[in-house]
């Protein structure tokens, strides 16, 4: 059971309320959602959110409601006398708006591992060079990851028990894997802004990309 009740709430006081935010907007782009299936889609699709509660996402509904980027209509649930009313939530014209300005920032926030996962999902609506500009910036960002990997280990490899060094070994190949990865992803958008056709995922995977919401740590691995 859940509670459509929505305390109210100041502007996100973190990066990852924000980034909270800009996911609701995303999965709002494609329809209304009530507060339940919002938070199965984001618990289930995006990583970052799967252990999401109400006591989250509710303060950010609010905050986006206020904000004017998203509307709220109470559903009445005939039949079912004393429940609450179901509140469905629907992105508004300046909430797409919004949404198309953050999702052509491509700063440094965007390379981050949980930014970036976030970012990927909605690749669909983000255009092509701003698309190359974050898969660049967070292959800069593995790249150098994976040297301090490689530079701890030359260094401390004598002090390292088997399992410390199997974990830091997991590491580096996991950084190695993800660059590979982003890699073929920046030549297959490259390519495709040549010769424009299907997607860079499509073109690297050969699948249609329907699916909208990607999880990137399973296509990581």
């Amino acid at each position: 059971m859940y509670c459509e009740v929505v305390p109210r709430s100041s502007r996100p006081p973190s990066r990852r309320a924000a980034l909270l935010e800009f996911a609701i907007l995303g999965l709002l782009h494609d329809g209304p959602l009530h507060g339940y299936e919002l938070r199965k889609r984001l618990t289930t699709a995006l990583g970052i959110f799967r252990a999401l509660s109400y006591g989250s996402l509710y303060p950010a509904l609010r905050s986006l409601v206020d904000s004017g980027y998203i509307h709220e209509t109470e559903e009445p649930l005939s039949g079912r006398a004393g429940k609450r009313p179901r509140i469905t939530y629907e992105l508004t014209a300046d909430g797409k708006e919004h949404f198309q300005d953050l999702v052509a920032a491509s700063g440094p926030d965007a390379w981050d591992d949980d930014d970036f996962d976030v970012r990927f999902a909605f690749f669909s609506r983000t255009e092509s060079q701003v698309r190359l500009r974050i898969l660049e910036g967070r292959r800069s960002r593995l790249e150098e990851r994976l040297a301090n990997i490689r530079d701890a280990s030359v260094r401390n490899r004598e002090r390292m028990d088997s399992y410390t060094l199997a974990l830091q070994q997991h590491g580096e190949e996991r950084a190695e894997r993800e660059v590979r990865w982003l890699e073929e992803l920046i030549v297959a958008e490259r390519r495709a802004a040549l010769d424009p056709g299907p997607t860079a995922y499509e073109d690297l995977t050969g699948q249609p990309s329907t699916t909208k919401h990607v999880n990137t740590t399973e296509n990581k691995e």
